[in-house]
């Protein structure tokens, strides 16, 4: 296990050491700064290597202890955690008192399975006996964190820490590795942010058959970030490019869509895909039935995805069907404008609230996948109809959406040259400086009681 020595005055290859303990350092946090007032401004790097030395040589090794080692701690299904602290060898009563110091600062009760934390520990020097708690950190939020360390005269003390969170617009730049949702998410985009972009294409680009290793991709997002580098909350996607194929998005009157170079709404009547990233695994025509054993049409087509993976409205519109139907098992139409319909089969469930007569926008959740029906597994099965007779859904002419003109059409190329710029800067837009805030308590756990 790696080791530092604290009582060492740091060398460059003792601050190397002491860098991957958690004793008084947070990984990935600038959380030594923890131990002194928080700067007005963040502290260069100099700065934050003195601020780093006089933390190391702080912490006191215990008397008849080997060195701290840094451990991972993870809490496991069913798993208290005061039975996680345990495991690495704390006596119960010490674990006792870590959960109950723990607790002035979060939730220690009501944990999820998974939670995981980093921990320095020191192990007795002569026989056997329990480890002793030297510190530990995790991450109490998506901008907070905590951090408890013993002191020099054996107390543990909690201090907690949040970096300021700044709103920022991110200009994003990649290729396709693995999956568009890995490789955008390399890129600092949100699961809520691909998917918005995997909505837009859904028009354009059929992913399972379009998309190749290597294709290169732009993203410009607004988002809150913290001093870190870590993603709060995203908001809107402003312009999306995909092998070439460009989007912006364009605020007008009281509605915001996406339009392509030219002005024209790229909102189609229907999109290609109504779920998310999933495979066409059957097309239209005729085929042998895996169930039934002979030859007959397969009027719609077959996306592979999991049980429960959402299934979109592929249009505004209004429910016309919510029910068992037969073979398609729970199914699901919508009615669009001039004779156009969709049908969704083998469905789950549907959304909640979901039921005939009510108006649905284009990307609402409408229902999630299953296997009901005649169906061999999960997936969904799509149709579209035109004037009540099916249709091929690939190869159906499905109208397209309007242009812009006059005064909107002017204020579009307005907002089109601003993205257009930010691209070329190759860059980001911050509102505000970042500034790493600190808050630690003053009282150790042999008084009163520890306060936030």
């Amino acid at each position: 296990m790696p080791e530092f020595d604290p009582r060492r005055t740091p060398s460059r290859n003792g601050l190397m050491l002491g860098v991957g303990g958690v004793a008084l350092a947070f990984l990935g946090w600038k959380l030594t700064a923890g131990l002194f007032p928080a700067p007005e401004l963040p502290p260069s790097a100099p700065d934050m290597r003195r601020l780093q030395s006089e933390a190391f040589a702080q912490a006191e090794v215990l008397t008849g202890y080997g060195r701290p080692e840094s451990v991972l701690v993870k809490i496991g299904t069913g798993e208290s955690f005061q039975s996680a602290i345990q495991s690495v060898g704390l006596a119960r009563e010490e674990a006792r008192q870590v959960v109950d110091a723990l607790s002035q600062g979060m939730d220690t009760v009501h944990i999820k399975a998974g939670l995981a934390f980093d921990a320095a520990i020191a192990r007795p020097q002569m026989g056997a006996g329990p480890v002793r708690l030297i510190g530990l950190s995790l991450r109490s939020g998506p901008a907070t964190a905590l951090t408890l360390s013993r002191t020099f005269d054996g107390a543990l003390r909690l201090r907690e820490l949040t970096e300021t969170v700044r709103d920022e617009t991110k200009v994003a730049e990649g290729r396709i590795d693995g999956s568009l949702y890995e490789s955008a998410a390399k890129l600092g985009a949100s699961p809520a942010i691909t998917g918005a972009m995997v909505r837009l294409f859904a028009h354009k680009i059929d992913f399972d058959r379009d998309l190749r290793p290597g294709d290169r991709f732009q993203l410009i997002f607004d988002r809150q970030v913290t001093e870190s580098g870590r993603t709060v909350e995203t908001g809107d996607l402003q312009y999306a490019e995909i092998k070439g194929v460009r989007f912006y998005r364009f605020a007008h009157g009281d509605d915001a869509d996406y339009f392509d170079e030219s002005g024209k709404n790229i909102k189609g009547f229907l999109l290609r895909t109504p779920v998310d990233g999933a495979a066409m695994t059957s097309g239209f025509g005729m085929r042998r039935h895996p169930i039934l054993g002979f030859n007959r049409m397969h009027q719609g087509i077959d996306f592979g995805a999991g049980t429960g993976t959402p299934v979109l409205a592929a249009g505004d519109g209004v429910v016309v069907q919510e029910e068992r139907w037969g073979g398609y098992g729970n199914w699901l139409r919508i009615r669009h404008n001039d004779g156009w319909e969709t049908g969704y089969a083998h469905l789950a469930r549907y959304a909640a609230g979901l039921k005939r007569g009510q108006h649905v926008r284009q990307g609402q959740v409408v229902a999630y996948v299953g296997t009901t029906g005649l169906s061999t597994g999960p997936h969904l099965h799509y149709e579209i109809w035109l004037n009540g007779q099916r249709v091929n859904p690939v190869s159906a002419r499905v109208p397209q959406g309007t242009e812009l003109a006059g005064a909107e059409l002017k204020a579009f190329r307005a907002q089109q040259a601003r993205i257009d710029q930010m691209l070329g800067a190759g860059g980001l837009t911050a509102e505000a400086p970042t500034v790493l805030q600190v808050a630690s308590s003053s009282d150790d756990m042999r008084t009163a009681g520890l306060r936030r």
